[in-house]
């Protein structure tokens, strides 16, 4: 059989790691090996090397390099921001509000809380996945002590307005968390002017290496550690620092920063031919969403009368990669929370398709792919006696 050449779009799930990225975490690995906490001279230039990217990454988000926590992802990440938050704040209150379309790192640790004597409000969003501001406010109750929203959906791609959620929060008292997993290095943010006072972010998602992330504190947010241990990252999160992974997610932000604009602007063109012409030529199919407010890199369809599943494994072999919704919840048997949410049936929600390019992916990869999509559809709607029942059905009306 000849070898397929990979159409590689699930980079929401996670991205190739740049090969400068590589290059820079090399060194980190056998030459400038030292413990950070040392106090010898290889230590003091690992130390060195942690810093900077701490410089980095802070001005990304124009914070402070203190308020930068380097975590081991985006799911740590959230545990963290939630957890240490609902234990710190306790004796002001025990309700936290989140929103329904939230990543399971978001949603499980609630349930987690929950268990322990919390309270939660999940917000609902529109048809778009736009949370319902509204109801955000009515939520609100004298004991409430965090709000935590995810600033772009990791299915979807749809954009929350964070400025506004932060603003509502801010002018009550209430501690903003976001999770930015899938935003940061995609889209500008600004902690200050979005009043955001915690952030969770993953270098993976963004061409660096996996295992590796950070959290936002933002100063007199006084949140405890997470991991118990050694004095590192200034007692907040113990463990000896992942060196070369820190050094390779200050070198990702750099790189994507110094491109974002360019790179947003061909994603954008790349998502916007998959979606105009998969909506234009397969009938009946929804796409997911909020047409302006999206992830420049994000297509989300659901095709009636087919299992997403079935979908995704025709696509592999034909060498795309995509997904079905989130990379967390593959081998699920349930439909999409995201999907219900925004008001989808089960049987439509099953038969979902997200695709998220790079800048990469060309404009080839997006004809044959569109074609793919085409060609595996019509093959299993004619598989599909729901497909066929349809068909006839309209034929007598």
């Amino acid at each position: 059989m000849e070898d397929l050449k990979i159409i590689y779009l699930d980079n929401a799930a996670t991205t190739k790691t740049a090969p400068e990225v590589t290059e820079a975490m090399l060194p980190y690995f056998t030459g400038i090996y030292g413990n950070p906490s040392s106090v010898y001279s290889l230590g003091a230039s690992a130390k060195k090397a942690v810093m900077d990217a701490r410089d980095l990454i802070a001005s990304t988000l124009g914070a402070k390099s203190n308020e930068i926590y380097f975590t081991g992802g985006g799911s740590e990440a959230d545990n963290w921001a939630l957890i240490a938050t609902a234990e710190a704040y306790a004796s002001k209150g025990r309700h936290i509000i989140t929103s329904k379309i939230e990543h399971h790192a978001i949603l499980h640790t609630c349930g987690y809380l929950e268990k322990r004597g919390y309270e939660i409000s999940y917000i609902d969003v529109d048809e778009n996945g736009i949370i319902k501001l509204e109801e955000l406010k009515a939520a609100i109750r004298p004991d409430t002590i965090l709000i935590s929203v995810m600033f772009a959906n990791n299915e979807i791609g749809t954009i929350q307005p964070i400025k506004e959620i932060g603003t509502i929060a801010k002018e009550r008292g209430i501690i903003f968390h976001t999770d930015a997993v899938q935003a940061y290095a995609h889209v500008p943010i600004s902690v200050d002017e979005m009043n955001i006072d915690m952030l969770s972010a993953s270098g993976h998602k963004f061409h660096g290496p996996k295992g590796i992330g950070f959290l936002y504190i933002r100063t007199g947010i006084k949140i405890k550690s997470f991991l118990h241990g050694g004095g590192q990252e200034r007692g907040r999160r113990a463990g000896t620092e992942n060196v070369p992974g820190i050094v390779g997610l200050g070198k990702a932000a750099q790189l994507a920063f110094e491109h974002l604009e360019e790179r947003a602007g061909k994603e954008t063109r790349l998502r916007d031919y998959l979606i105009k012409r998969i909506g234009e030529e397969v009938p009946y199919c929804k796409l997911n969403g909020d047409a302006g407010r999206r992830l420049a890199n994000n297509v989300n369809y659901s095709f009636r009368f087919i299992e997403g599943e079935s979908l995704l494994i025709s696509l592999d072999r034909k060498g795309i990669c995509a997904s079905s919704g989130s990379a967390c919840t593959s081998g699920s048997l349930d439909p999409s929370h995201v999907l219900l949410a925004i008001g989808l049936p089960h049987e439509i929600a099953h038969g979902s398709l997200r695709l998220t390019v790079s800048e990469e992916n060309t404009i080839e990869e997006m004809e044959k792919t569109v074609e793919a999509v085409k060609e595996i559809v019509e093959r299993l709607r004619n598989m599909s006696p729901l497909y066929e029942d349809f068909i006839k059905s309209n034929k007598n009306v």
